[in-house]
């Protein structure tokens, strides 16, 4: 065992630091570009509302960053639980007491600004689930190993039911699930588990989509199950059975989902219906999917290279809605074009990468743990966020990590990753 430096930024691993102020300082640029204000063209002005607020939020930012670096790492690993239980009492009390926007009683709102308790969840939740993972016994059986597993979904869960029955913050409860894959990685959650996941999504949507056809997919189904089942060369009741429920789950699926869906709240069910291109009334259309048309019109003018900075004519005009925050990356598509696209999509993909990188390299597992919801998260935001600007998935107000404009999500993303560069830094020093 080493012992521990004196330094304050002793083995940083500057690379995500670079990384850091890279993507805030980008977004904030174009976050300047989204609301750019003829009468008002001096990025410095703060009297110029977005841009100058997200100016605060990076410096606060900053400062959070360099005291979560004073710091010492054991900090975080001896009280995750009571930071868990502590954002989770602060999400109950923000439900009832809270200020409503949009719908969603999850804000506090004091001195002309606003905080978002349902982002800090994310953070709390990685290192609730990393400290109980990482305490886990070795070699276990496999009753002892349903029960964690349970335990770990209940960290994940707890939140989320918060979030969606309480806040009616479903779009911010739906990063939760990124967190499965940390289960996955550590051997906890089985991989036909995953893919059954993934199946039962893409069976929900197929129901969604083609709901008058439903019986047909049924039978084509049940068709392919039996067909399976012949072709087996060693036949058994077990496989006649699991082959059985495997298709009626399907079926059962594919017709409540296309039940369900009528069920939702206007505003989910638009979107969706939207999203697949189901038959929609003309004002449900300008209503739900306005955002997405255009959207796509702002990143395909922009072409290969795009329009230039602050050059871009639907940024300029305001003919996207909520532009600085969940779509501001078609401002990067019409003003920087397919280049600039793919350079931002290169830049958090190295972050994501780097990360998964470092988590590798661990001595402890709660490090290891952490730094892999830390990459899931991010990469849940990545996909979603790019995925709903440019219409391959249904629109859900997740922002884009320190690129859109917000000061709860800048400082949740700052303190999710200081945390982990904090713990990575000193992996040398003490074994935890």
């Amino acid at each position: 065992m080493r012992e521990k430096s004196e330094k304050l930024f002793y083995n940083v691993d500057w690379f995500l630091v670079v990384l850091f102020f890279l993507l805030v300082t980008m977004g904030w640029m174009n976050i300047y570009s989204a609301v750019y204000d003829e009468q008002k063209s001096n990025i410095f002005d703060f009297t110029h509302r977005q841009e100058s607020k997200q100016l605060v939020f990076i410096l606060v930012s900053v400062v959070i960053g360099i005291v979560i670096m004073v710091i010492d790492a054991s900090f975080f690993t001896t009280t995750a639980f009571f930071i868990y239980a502590g954002i989770v009492l602060l999400n109950l009390i923000v439900a009832f007491a809270g200020a409503d926007v949009k719908g969603s009683k999850s804000w506090f709102k004091f001195a002309g600004f606003t905080l978002q308790p349902a982002e800090f969840a994310k953070w709390a939740s990685a290192l609730a689930l990393a400290k109980f993972m990482s305490a886990r016994a070795k070699n276990q059986k496999f009753v002892d190993l349903l029960v964690d597993l349970l335990i770990s979904l209940g960290i994940i869960a707890v939140p989320v039911l918060i979030m969606i029955v309480f806040q009616h913050e479903t779009g911010v409860a739906l990063v939760f699930g990124a967190l499965v894959l940390v289960l996955y990685r550590e051997g906890l959650l089985p991989g036909w588990i995953l893919a059954t996941g993934l199946g039962s999504i893409i069976a929900a949507v197929i129901g969604i989509k083609y709901h008058e056809a439903i019986i047909w997919i049924v039978a084509g189904f049940f068709a392919i199950g039996i067909i399976r089942f012949f072709m087996l060369r060693k036949k058994t009741i077990l496989q006649a059975v699991l082959t059985i429920i495997a298709v009626f789950y399907l079926a059962g699926l594919m017709y409540g989902s296309a039940r369900v869906i009528e069920k939702m709240p206007e505003h989910q069910t638009g979107r969706i219906k939207c999203w697949l291109g189901l038959p929609v009334s003309q004002e449900m259309m300008d209503k739900y999917d306005y955002n997405t048309r255009q959207s796509l019109i702002a990143i395909g003018s922009g072409g290969m290279w795009g329009k230039g900075y602050l050059q871009g004519t639907q940024t300029k005009f305001r003919f996207v809605p909520e532009q600085e925050t969940d779509f501001i990356f078609c401002t990067v598509g019409e003003e920087w074009g397919f280049v600039g696209c793919t350079v931002l999509i290169l830049i958090y993909a190295l972050l994501i990468i780097r990360i998964i990188i470092l988590s590798e390299r661990q001595r402890s597992d709660f490090t290891r743990i952490y730094g892999y919801a830390v990459a899931s998260i991010f990469l849940f935001h990545l996909l979603v966020n790019v995925g709903m600007t440019v219409g391959i998935l249904p629109v859900i107000g997740i922002p884009l990590p320190f690129f859109s404009y917000g000061g709860s999500s800048l400082i949740s993303f700052t303190i999710l990753l200081f945390i982990f560069i904090k713990l990575d830094s000193q992996r040398l020093l003490i074994l935890r």
